[in-house]
């Protein structure tokens, strides 16, 4: 009997979480929600019109439930594809995001420590002036250099065939800074922590990605930009040049898949943010701890946590939150934690737009 009582909750937990969603189609709307639905499109329609944005795909939730998800205009403005929700857009750095759910996942096996340092565990990178940690890889107070703007390191169409190779960009270079005393934001961090997690596991970082990050978390629309590769529902990307819409530039993402590298959907981030306010893919405590802000070695707290960021609201709500830029691409995943409220919001113009806005549209569906 023991034993029959798990599984009966299980199998009830499980059938109260699962939602149907036809994700081949271009909007799903809870009939609960028409009239903040109603509103919350007004907003997006100013947006676009206000950016220029071809294609846009947003999707809110709760802790269970999918209160809606919906595409806007073009995925390829050629072909007058329309976006639909399972269109795929570059999320620049909300990979960031996902690789940090790998690490709390080694965390809890117990495969890797925040204190373990790149010396022990990547032992092919070249030692720096000072040992680095795990937990400074992933809260950007490692030293470790973004990219060289100037030398078009961020507009990069070289393909590296492995993590190791793309280390090549910067294994070279000093520290900006030691460790722990300053916050710098670092995508090559994030190559580096990818770099420790393919160590740790003995796995290809995207395979390990896709095996235990997309598909526990059901993003089946979720996978890494590769450009020599076929894959359905990929979106054009865009660029205005002189207030007219171009096709982006091409660029080759593989020297940043851990930090700026993934394609995905404004609903399988949404999915994805339900099992992180839900706890069943990650324990309480591993979500707790990369959602805590980080604290210099001088005691000073910053806002970013181990990729995310936290700030409140001027009514005090916390709030979890990510955006990303890239090129032909701009994205936003905003998670309130108490009040169990999703937005995710992703467009394929290499653009900028407030976070206010997401605010005001996420206001519309708190009850």
């Amino acid at each position: 009997m023991n034993k029959v009582v798990p599984i009966f909750f299980l199998l009830i937990s499980t059938l109260c979480f699962s939602q149907k969603i036809d994700e081949t189609k271009t909007n799903y709307i809870n009939p609960e929600f028409e009239t903040e639905i109603k509103e919350a499109k007004t907003l997006i329609t100013e947006l676009m019109n206000e950016k220029s944005i071809p294609g846009l795909s947003i999707t809110v939730a709760n802790k269970n439930k999918i209160l809606w998800s919906e595409g806007f205009g073009f995925a390829d403005l050629e072909n007058k594809t329309s976006v639909k929700i399972n269109s795929k857009f570059r999320i620049g750095s909300i990979s960031k995001s996902l690789t940090s759910i790998a690490l709390g996942k080694l965390i809890e096996e117990g495969k890797i420590n925040l204190s373990d340092t790149v010396e022990e565990l990547v032992p092919y990178f070249p030692k720096k002036k000072y040992p680095i940690t795990i937990q400074e890889l992933a809260s950007h107070t490692s030293g470790i250099r973004n990219y060289n703007y100037k030398n078009g390191e961020y507009f990069s169409d070289t393909h590296y065939k492995t993590i190791k190779e793309s280390l090549d960009i910067f294994k070279g270079d000093s520290l900006l800074f030691e460790p722990k005393t300053k916050y710098g934001y670092s995508t090559y961090g994030y190559v580096l922590l990818s770099a420790a997690i393919e160590e740790v596991t003995g796995q290809n970082f995207l395979d390990y990605m896709q095996n235990n990050v997309f598909e526990p978390m059901e993003m089946h629309n979720t996978v890494p930009d590769l450009n020599h590769k076929i894959i359905d529902k990929r979106v054009e990307f865009y660029q205005l040049r002189d207030s007219t819409i171009i096709n982006a530039s091409y660029i080759d993402n593989s020297n940043k898949w851990a930090g700026g590298g993934f394609l995905s959907s404004s609903l399988d981030l949404a999915k994805m943010s339900q099992h992180l306010i839900r706890k069943d893919k990650l324990k309480k405590e591993t979500v707790k701890l990369i959602w805590t802000p980080t604290t210099l070695a001088n005691g000073e707290k910053i806002n970013y946590c181990l990729g995310w960021h936290r700030d409140t609201t001027d009514s005090e709500n916390t709030y979890i939150h990510h955006g990303g830029s890239s090129i032909g691409g701009r994205s936003f995943l905003l998670i309130y934690p108490e009040e169990e409220i999703i937005i995710s919001i992703t467009c394929n113009l290499f653009t900028r737009f407030n976070e206010l806005f997401v605010l005001k549209v996420v206001d519309k569906f708190k009850k």
